[in-house]
């Protein structure tokens, strides 16, 4: 027989039960002052009287997954007694809702702590992306449309707008546009000169922070940014009628006379960038082969279709001569426009220095790829050199970019591109191009949707090492189950979802999903 020996305690409520507290909850990424946030916010309610308490949950590294931050705020009890305040927020019991990133307001809504009878949802609609969305092949940017659809339903007030963009704006972080914005929201007792003190005791950047608060508290109130202008239209430009430099404007004149005019921008940009890759000679040999494309596609009835084939060539095809390699990485690392655009994206000032440390790790096989091919074959049948070589170069290293010691090899480096259409590299994508333009020239004549799909699946490679090699690799599944089916009529319906598949599920399940569908009826 068992004993119940559980002590009972007569535990009677203390007093009358008394006003509930206020929660707010700060969903942010790292670097975005969500910390500070929550301090401000604490320090604002402790300087009235007010008992606040905050705690935090760190998110995972790398852009996937944001800090949850938790504040509670009570009045004080006359008689001295303190509160006990909760550390999590509770779905459906969150009065405010703070998100820095427009995808981290969804998350919050999914989390349940988004309710229409009670919360109110600050949130920044600015784009932070994912590590799965930088990972896909192609463009896999999650839609926002679903966020924008729940705000105006799960929220009993909403405050969304671009506060990133007004920070950077008024030189100072976000972290002080959502406070300006939870000031104006009237969700806390406290008057705005009290914002300002706490903004002041913090002692950094408090001219910026203090300019930025204003102009989120406007925002807020008026529903209009005082600062905002209307984001231009932009429009195809015109090709030049010419270019003072004549190598450059013989080339130019190229795309004018053998070209449709369609296909002239994109040809003309793919131009540039191949000749940027490597040298005019390389511009040519572009426009050679495009020339040689644009025949076909008129052969095919192309001018029907707005000559879709030549443009999507035009496209792909400088993409395809332009690769990845070593040389191109290293080039693009040390170029003056890159450090411009860093120093811009940082707001760099100008007592400021800007140094960059960046994570590579070389394998052998990039290495060997950028020799001679004659050498790079040599070198690769000798396994134990080859093997020997491979344990001193495939390490991960942490280069600071502008440090003189990585600085000028990673220059020297880039400067290689004379070498490089010898090199084992620019052998193999050469035969790549040729088998995929080889392949959407074999459809032309016959389906003419199908070509031009076969000729965006060159979206699919891109980088290199692990990811260029994982590109191929998706390439080839997409190319071969699409010849499978090429006799179909809807073949280049097909042929657009194997390539949506792939370029959006980086770990390849939704790919070979559709191959299977696909297989079941070929």
């Amino acid at each position: 027989m068992l004993k119940d020996d559980t002590v009972k305690l007569d535990l009677k409520a203390a007093g009358p039960a008394t006003e509930r507290p206020i929660s707010i909850a700060i969903v942010a990424m790292g670097g975005q002052g969500g910390g500070v946030l929550t301090g401000w916010i604490v320090e604002l309610a402790e300087s009235q009287g007010w008992v606040a308490q905050s705690t935090s949950v760190p998110g995972v590294a790398q852009r996937t997954g944001a800090t949850i931050y938790y504040v509670e705020m009570m009045r004080a009890a006359t008689d001295g007694q303190k509160p006990i305040l909760a550390q999590m927020p509770t779905p459906g019991d969150v009065d405010v809702v703070i998100a820095s990133e427009y995808m981290e307001a969804g998350r919050s809504i999914l989390r349940g702590i988004v309710t229409p009878d009670r919360t109110t949802l600050i949130a920044s609609n600015h784009r932070s992306l994912s590590t799965i969305e930088k990972m896909a092949p192609g463009e896999g940017i999650a839609d926002s449309t679903a966020v924008d659809d729940a705000i105006g339903v799960v929220a009993q007030q909403e405050i969304v707008f671009d506060m990133n963009d007004m920070a950077v704006q008024n030189g100072s972080v976000i972290s002080s546009a959502m406070f300006g914005s939870l000031a104006a929201s009237g969700t806390l007792p406290f008057d705005r000169d009290v914002y300002y003190d706490v903004i002041r005791k913090s002692g950094k950047g408090v001219e910026a922070s203090i300019r930025t608060f204003d102009a989120a508290f406007k925002r807020t109130e008026t529903g209009e940014d005082p600062t905002a202008t209307p984001a231009p239209v932009a429009a195809i430009a015109d090709l030049p009628s010419a270019l003072p430099d004549n190598r450059a404007n013989a080339l130019l004149q190229r795309i004018r006379s053998e070209l449709p005019d369609p296909a002239h921008q994109l040809a003309f940009l793919g131009v540039q960038k191949v000749v940027a890759f490597q040298d005019v000679a390389y511009g040519n040999e572009y426009l050679d082969q495009l020339r040689a494309l644009t025949a076909l596609d008129t052969a095919a009835q192309g001018a029907d279709n707005g000559f879709a084939f030549t443009q999507t060539a035009a496209k792909y095809l400088a993409n395809a001569m332009a690769y990845d390699d070593v040389i191109r990485v290293a080039r693009l690392k040390t170029l003056s426009q890159r450090r411009d655009r860093v120093a811009h994206e940082v707001n760099l000032k100008e007592d400021q220095i800007l140094q960059t440390t960046e994570f590579m790790h070389p394998r052998m096989e990039e290495v060997a790829s950028t020799l001679p091919v004659g050498l790079a074959h040599w070198l690769k049948r000798r396994k134990g050199l080859y093997d020997w070589l491979d344990r001193r170069i495939s390490k991960g290293r942490r280069v600071r970019t502008y440090s003189l010691r990585w600085f000028i090899p990673l220059y020297s480096v880039g400067t290689m591109k004379g070498l490089r259409r010898r090199s084992l590299r620019h052998q193999s994508e050469t035969a790549h191009r040729t088998a995929w333009i080889a392949a959407a020239t074999d459809a032309l004549p016959h389906n003419y949707d199908l070509a031009v799909a076969i000729l965006s699946f060159q979206r699919l490679i891109k980088g290199y090492s692990d990811t260029h090699v994982r590109g191929h690799s998706k390439f080839a599944k997409v190319m071969t189950t699409t010849k499978s089916i090429a006799a179909r009529k809807d073949a280049a319906d097909w042929a657009q979802r194997l390539l949506t598949s792939a370029i959006k599920d980086a770990s390849g399940d939704e790919l070979d999903g559709t191959i299977k569908t696909i297989e079941s009826f070929s």
